[in-house]
């Protein structure tokens, strides 16, 4: 009988989970050049927030595929996905081309994380997953960081067009290692259920119209945001009632009514959008407030992403000892003092104190992602594992996507009202300072109090991470509390 080699597949999961995270950053840097050669100025936040939204509404569907059908061809159909989206955003003659390429790229990238995190749980007993889990989860950090470095390199030396091409060479490897390494032992009910299509339509309606509301937030869109927020309430009501008739929903209602499965995954939202702020504003401040170089501003992030994977490790040992409301709770005091430092960052921060700040954010994102995975999954009966990993994945996604439109709305907002106080200076000024290139010509005798305006935005935005810190804080508390009491009462 085949057997799997666990070494090869955990390995092509790790090369598949980075090549999908770092299309999320690589983009960036290469995107000066994309608006340039194809004319899409006004259509370039779609080339970023189609991807992000694609793979954000499909995941819950490839949870569901992957327990319908088997783990490996669901995934090698994303990763193929993937690949042709790939190659046709390298071939794209227009921007309206590149944004539905981006399209069929991100619904593929939808596959990746949940079902390799459902291969995970079915190769490795828990007390193993923990550490491969965060070496997993830890890509997304590392291509946060290196994804504009390579991208500015391809675009340097290359062509805009390889950052999209790279990824063919390098995926066809993971189907080869995934076709002939793999051998896939989970074995699904037999379905005489019919596929939830209704469901899984209201379901991407929901999804498409929250994501989209949030995307809005930073124009103040309010009339349009509040049209698509009482059609999405309405979608729900009816995802409520078809769900509740369906032979095999989409939606995990079993799981969604444990308390305990909704409190774990909503720190998991919460943590999720404090990672979203510091990876979008940690360069920034960096980059204005203290004048580093993007390169380097950019590395301040990185002692995140190793003591990341250093707290999954932890996570594991502390899993095999401890109940996992005892281990989120170890991890949210790293959270808790973390941002009582980020609420008082004055505007002259020195580079090391962020270094050290990402070290001890990096032991808690490391512990409370891994361990809220795990807990996920062991909720789940084996038949509903594919759907809880997608489940957890979709609450990260989510949080990501909404409260990147919050942040932008607070930033803007609070340089506005500080701007009040500068009656000598315009947005057009402040717009000139927080772009990188004619920053640098502005008047010295502007810059300090432009610095000061933009301090201002950033330091509410660490306002925000240490609320949301302190609110998924108060639901370890309560989970722990639930924990207790269902063990007095049995």
């Amino acid at each position: 009988m085949k057997q799997t080699n666990r070494r090869l597949v955990t390995l092509a999961l790790f090369i598949v989970t980075f090549l999908s995270a770092i299309e999320g950053t690589i983009v960036s840097t290469a995107m000066p050049t994309i608006v340039a050669s194809l004319n899409g100025l006004n259509l370039m936040n779609w080339v970023f927030s189609i991807y992000l939204l694609m793979g954000a509404v499909t995941t819950p569907i490839y949870g569901k595929l992957a327990d319908r059908i088997k783990r490996k061809p669901v995934l090698i159909t994303g990763i193929s996905l993937f690949l042709v989206g790939s190659l046709c955003c390298a071939i794209s003659p227009s921007m309206p081309i590149l944004i539905l390429a981006r399209l069929l790229q991100g619904i593929g990238s939808g596959a990746i994380l949940p079902v390799s995190m459902t291969i995970i749980a079915d190769l490795y007993p828990v007390e193993e997953r923990a550490n491969i889990i965060g070496l997993n989860n830890a890509a997304w950090g590392i291509a946060s960081i290196i994804g504009p470095l390579i991208g500015g390199i391809l675009v340097e030396y290359v062509t805009w067009h390889w950052i999209f091409l790279i990824n063919l060479p390098v995926g066809a490897i993971v189907i080869g290692l995934l076709w002939y390494c793999y051998h896939d032992t989970y074995q699904p009910e037999a379905q005489s259920k019919t596929m939830d299509i209704k469901g899984t339509i209201l379901l991407t309606l929901i999804l498409l119209s929250w994501l989209y509301i949030f995307q809005l937030v930073e124009s103040e869109a309010w009339g349009f945001m509040t049209i698509l927020f009482v059609l999405s309430g309405c979608f729900i009501v009816a995802l409520i009632k078809v769900e509740k008739t369906a032979d095999d929903p989409i939606l995990p209602l079993p799981l969604l009514g444990r308390s305990d499965f909704l409190l774990i995954n909503s720190v998991v939202f919460l943590l999720s959008g404090v990672l979203i702020g510091l990876e979008a504003y940690t360069p920034m401040w960096l980059q204005l407030l203290n004048g580093t170089s993007a390169s380097v501003s950019g590395m301040a992030l990185a002692s995140m992403s190793i003591l990341w994977m250093v707290g999954s490790f932890i996570a594991g040992r502390l899993l095999g000892k401890y109940h996992v409301s005892t281990v989120l709770k170890i991890s949210l005091t790293f959270f808790v003092v973390a941002s009582m430092a980020l609420m008082v960052y004055p505007l002259h921060t020195p580079y090391i104190v962020f270094v050290f700040v990402g070290c001890i954010l990096g032991l808690g994102f490391g512990t409370s992602i891994t361990t809220s995975t795990i807990a996920s999954q062991e909720m789940a009966p084996e038949h509903m594992v594919g759907v809880a990993s997608s489940t957890n994945t979709l609450f990260r996604t989510i949080g990501q996507s909404m409260m990147v439109g919050i942040y932008g709305m607070i930033l803007n907002h609070q340089i506005v009202k500080t701007m009040a106080n500068y009656h000598t200076l315009t947005m057009d000024d402040v717009d000139r300072f927080m772009n990188i290139q004619t920053g640098k010509m502005i008047a010295s005798e502007m810059v300090q109090s432009l610095r000061h305006i933009v301090y201002n935005g950033l330091h509410q935005i660490n306002l925000v991470i240490g609320l949301l810190v302190v609110i998924a804080t108060i639901l370890v508390w309560v989970f722990g509390y639930l924990v207790k009491k269902k063990n007095v009462d049995a």
